[in-house]
C-alpha cells in the first residue's frame, strides 16, 4: 500500500469508511460538577458499539454554569443509533436508569429545533404514578417527576439529528507504551463539540472484522490482520515490520465535516506523539457512504 510521510510517521494512502446514523444531544445538569460526571458517565456507559450495545454514546464536553439552561454545572452527551426509534428507546432507558436516579440532576434537550423528535419526559413521566406535573418554561414543555429527594425535571422530548458513525484511525508503534501514548494524544485532540468517542478512553484495542473464520454464528471476531502476535501465523497480515502494538479510535460525529476535522486533529496529534504508522479501516467503499481519505488530512488542523 502506498503512503506518505507526516514527519517520522508513515500514513497509509487509504480511507476510513463511515455510515449514516441518527443522534441526540442531551444536556445533563446537577448541583455539582462531580454529580454531573457521575450521571453523564453512567448514561454513556456500555455504549461502545451498536453491534453489542444497541447504541454508541459518549460525553461530548463539560459545560459551565453559564452554558446550561438552569445555571448549574453540566455536560453535553451524544447518543447515536441506527434509526430514530433506536435513539428514542436508548434515551428512555438511559435517562430513566442513570440520570433520574442520580442525585440533584435535571435533563434538557440539546438539539432544540431539530426536524424530528422522540418522546423522553413524555414517557418517563409515568414513573410519577399520576403525581407528575407538566411545566412550560420559555415555551418548552418539561415534566416534574416527584422523587424521594424532591423532583426530577426532564424535557418532554429530545431532538434527533442526522450524524455519521464509524470514522476511524488505526495507530501503530513499535511498542505498547508508544502506541498507547500516541492513541491517547489523538483521542484528546479529537474530543470537542460535535464528536463522540464511544470506546473506553476513546481507544479500542480489540479491533474486529465482520464474521469469523472459525464460526458462522459470530457477527464479528478479532481482526487477525492487525494483531501483532499473529503476524507470523497469517498470510494476510497488515501489521508492518517493527510494529508491536496497534490501537484503533472510532469517531462518531454530528456531521461529515465534524468527523473529518476530528480525524485531522487526531492524525497530527498521534504523529507528534510518536506513532510510526497510521492507517484506517474500510470495507472497500461498498458499505458506507462517507469516505475519509487520509491523504486529504495531510494539512495540519
Amino acid at each position: 500500500m502506498s503512503s506518505y510521510r507526516l514527519g517520522a510517521t508513515r500514513v497509509a494512502d487509504t480511507f476510513a469508511e463511515a455510515f449514516p446514523m441518527r443522534f441526540s444531544r442531551l444536556v445533563i445538569t446537577a448541583a455539582t460538577a462531580d454529580w454531573v460526571h457521575q450521571a453523564a458517565s453512567s448514561a454513556t456507559g456500555f455504549a461502545t458499539s451498536v453491534i453489542g450495545c444497541k447504541c454508541e454514546a459518549a460525553i461530548e464536553r463539560p459545560l459551565g454554569a453559564a452554558q446550561t439552561p438552569d445555571g448549574r454545572p453540566g455536560a453535553a452527551v451524544l447518543l447515536f443509533a441506527m434509526d430514530r426509534e433506536g435513539v428514542g428507546k436508548r434515551l428512555i432507558e438511559r435517562v430513566g436508569q442513570c440520570v433520574m436516579t442520580c442525585p440533584t440532576t435535571a435533563c434538557f434537550d440539546g438539539l432544540q429545533g431539530a426536524e424530528r423528535t422522540v418522546p423522553l419526559g413524555a414517557s418517563l413521566r409515568y414513573f410519577g404514578d399520576g403525581f407528575q406535573a407538566s411545566k412550560l418554561i420559555a415555551g418548552e414543555r418539561f415534566w416534574r417527576i416527584p422523587v424521594m429527594e424532591g423532583e426530577f425535571l426532564v424535557c418532554d422530548s429530545a431532538g434527533v439529528g442526522r450524524g455519521v458513525g464509524g470514522g476511524n484511525l488505526i495507530i501503530e508503534a513499535g511498542d505498547g507504551d508508544t502506541a498507547l501514548r500516541s492513541a491517547q494524544a489523538a483521542a484528546e485532540a479529537m474530543r470537542g463539540e460535535g464528536i463522540a468517542l464511544p470506546f473506553p478512553g476513546g481507544i479500542v484495542r480489540s479491533g474486529s472484522k465482520v464474521g469469523a473464520l472459525s464460526s458462522k454464528s459470530m457477527p464479528a471476531s478479532t481482526n487477525h490482520q492487525l494483531a501483532p502476535t499473529l503476524r507470523a501465523q497469517t498470510s494476510d497480515t497488515l501489521v508492518p515490520d517493527g510494529v508491536g502494538a496497534v490501537f484503533e479510535i472510532v469517531i462518531d460525529g454530528v456531521s461529515e465535516d465534524a468527523v473529518r476535522e476530528a480525524m485531522r486533529r487526531g492524525l497530527h496529534a498521534s504523529a507528534a506523539a510518536g506513532a510510526t504508522h497510521v492507517s484506517a479501516a474500510n470495507f472497500g467503499g461498498k458499505l458506507g457512504e462517507f469516505h475519509f481519505p487520509l491523504a486529504e488530512l495531510r494539512d495540519p488542523p
